[in-house]
């Protein structure tokens, strides 16, 4: 057991039930293979971390054939502030001492920028990955007293990374941001994203039929 834990938050893959605000515009079965790609990129990343362990936490049930070596659990809990809280004081709870959580629909994570996020928490109480929508890609903390960013916030909102840290600074405790990044929810995501000349096609016939 290490002393750090990486936490995937993981939606099963589920013909249309993900990427839902894309499909409206490329339809079920391309966003489907846009989060099955963005699924499997991130469990390429989440495998290749060296210092920490990784548990996968699926939104509907175990995925037998997804990350094989790594313990997996069910999310328990209302809102998404609860699925990620109860998922990071149970490994508080476990004996780990910096937790980090992401989730499974971003193109550009790299296994480097979590390492050095799990670096960075050896100096700080929090450390984020904010994303280009106003929330965040990656969220890490050192101490299980830093629930309270879980709690009472405006989830899938552009004003969630804002209030969460100026919530952390009244308190007094300390954050390290890194870089930004985007990942995909609408088209036009997807178009600037680094795979979306892979969908290329789909990307040109939604517009066609919008």
């Amino acid at each position: 057991m290490q002393k750090n834990l990486l936490i995937v938050f993981a939606k099963n893959k589920i013909f249309g039930k993900v990427k839902t605000r894309l499909a409206k515009t490329i339809g079920d079965q391309a966003a489907f293979e846009v989060y099955e790609t963005l699924f499997h990129i991130t469990e390429r990343e989440s495998c290749a971390v060296r210092n920490a362990d990784v548990e996968v936490h699926y939104s509907h049930h175990i995925d037998q054939e997804s990350w094989v070596a790594c313990l997996k659990y069910i999310q328990v809990g209302e809102t998404l502030g609860d699925r990620m809280k109860n998922a990071f004081l149970a490994g508080f709870k476990a004996g780990y001492h910096n937790i980090i959580g992401i989730g499974a629909d971003l193109p550009e994570i790299r296994h480097e920028i979590i390492e050095q996020g799990f670096e960075a928490l050896t100096q700080n109480d929090f450390v984020f990955g904010p994303a280009e929508d106003g929330g965040y890609y990656m969220v890490g903390m050192s101490k299980s007293e830093g629930k309270y960013i879980f709690e009472n916030k405006p989830w899938s909102t552009s004003e969630l990374m804002d209030i969460t840290k100026a919530e952390i600074a009244k308190k007094g405790d300390s954050a390290q941001l890194f870089e930004v990044l985007n990942d995909i929810d609408t088209i036009e995501d997807l178009e600037k994203s680094e795979i979306g000349e892979k969908f290329n096609s789909f990307v040109l016939k939604g517009k066609t039929n919008k």
